[in-house]
């Protein structure tokens, strides 16, 4: 028996993903805007290709975005909208491999990065390979979701690689064939096997040296190094701190307020304070450190003055957060603008080190 989502790692899902099926779900009518505050997300942050989302807010994002577009087939369309640097170090790291095989291999191993709690093993069956996707807990009604962008995406995925869907390939579907999906056939450029017993995709083994489009050793190399990286960055964050982080760094408004950070996670406000206190950290300390980003990214990167930033960050006027930026710093968030715009040079690098 698989176990429950909320008893397991959360490991989050790419904001960038429910970015992508928000723009979506605007071709077909719904307001995506009004559905994420409902759910307590921020849009803008969900552009961001390095912010992860908690699995429960996906997962409530999910549900209602079926519901109220009346589209069960949502993950299909989503795999359709896919575009290979959407996937981060993952998807340069794939376009950039010299085969079809080495592409699909690259995938399964850093699978973790993109879709947490998917599993992807690979047999040989007769002159096919065999790619199959499983699920170590049951995710509920994201498990359909996740499963059909998978699955179909590795379809929209070898026509980005090679330019042509590729040859003598099929999907596997466990369970019958939804209703839904008929309206969907005809998109999908390989066949789909549902009642099959396990979900998967099959690739004929000649076709794994297929050349790639993309094809680029030394960025491949930069690539899979930052996968590397990445997966073990995503296991050390792996705390129930990072699992409040997540939520606060893409919640709307911000910063969100302790209880409903809780109710998000499933815990008592007792119980998340006492699980941060035990990691050595607080619920507090997590929103002074996502607030100095973005407090640093806005300083640098756009011409929002203190008291716009300091609205955007949930303080009351521009003096309170430059009393708070100081205290976290040590200079003033002007002092910052200025040092951020001065070109780097062995002069500017001391001067910012003395400030």
């Amino acid at each position: 028996m698989r176990a429950s989502a909320s008893h397991n790692q959360d490991l989050g899902l790419p904001a960038i993903y429910l970015h992508l099926l928000a723009e979506l779900l605007n071709t077909i009518g719904v307001d995506e805007q009004a559905l994420l505050l409902r759910v307590g997300l921020d849009p803008v942050r969900l552009k961001s290709t390095e912010l992860r989302v908690s699995q429960a807010q996906a997962s409530e994002f999910v549900t209602r975005a079926i519901i109220e577009s009346g589209e069960p087939g949502l993950g299909i369309m989503l795999a359709g909208e896919m575009k290979m640097p959407l996937h981060g170090a993952l998807g340069t790291a794939v376009m950039s491999s010299r085969t079809l095989g080495e592409a699909l291999d690259l995938m399964s191993r850093y699978l973790t990065l993109r879709a947490p709690h998917l599993r992807v093993t690979r047999r040989t069956e007769g002159r096919h390979a065999v790619f199959q996707v499983s699920c170590s807990i049951d995710l509920g009604p994201l498990q359909g979701f996740i499963m059909d962008a998978m699955l179909f995406g590795c379809v929209t995925m070898g026509v980005q690689l090679t330019g042509v869907a590729v040859p003598g390939s099929e999907i596997r579907r466990r369970g019958a064939e939804p209703a839904y999906f008929q309206r969907f056939r005809q998109r999908i450029a390989v066949p789909v096997r549902f009642n099959a017993t396990e979900d998967a995709f099959l690739v004929p083994t000649a076709q794994l040296s297929a050349p790639l489009k993309f094809s680029d050793d030394q960025l491949a190399a930069t690539s899979r190094a930052q996968c590397e990286e990445a997966l073990h960055q995503l296991t050390e964050d792996a705390g129930f701190a990072c699992r409040v982080r997540r939520v606060i760094e893409t919640s709307h408004p911000f910063p969100p307020k302790l209880a409903r950070v809780a109710g998000t996670l499933f815990v008592s406000e007792r119980t998340l304070k006492r699980r941060l206190q035990e990691e050595e950290s607080s619920f507090q300390n997590l929103v002074d450190q996502v607030r100095l980003e973005r407090a640093r990214e806005l300083l640098e990167n756009t011409g929002m003055n203190l008291s716009q930033i300091a609205d955007s960050l949930g303080y009351a006027d521009a003096a309170n957060f430059t009393r708070a930026f100081k205290r976290w710093t040590g200079i003033s968030p002007s002092h910052h603008r200025t040092l951020s715009r001065i070109p780097v040079t062995p002069a500017t690098t001391r001067l910012r080190a003395m400030a």
